[in-house]
């Protein structure tokens, strides 16, 4: 994927909660799992992680994609 990213205001803080380093959240977008459709347009990138999985909401935007949120879920609970 590899485009230049913009990390809102949002995500940064919801990184900040979860220790999500802005290079985990790379590599979750540049190396994904799997990427599934979200809400409104949005993608999904899925990560694996230590027993749970990175997700990363975005949206696409002409030449970046806008970082919506992160979180991270147990894995069983998206089948990753």
């Amino acid at each position: 994927m590899s485009m230049d990213l913009r990390i809102t205001k949002h995500a940064k803080e919801r990184m900040e909660k979860y220790g999500i380093s802005e290079s985990l959240v790379r590599d979750a977008m540049d190396d994904p799992d799997s990427i599934v459709e979200g809400h409104s347009g949005r993608k999904i990138s899925q990560k694996k992680l230590n027993g749970y999985v990175l997700r990363v909401i975005f949206k696409e935007e002409k030449d970046i994609n806008v970082i919506v949120t992160v979180y991270k879920a147990r894995s069983e609970r998206y089948g990753i």
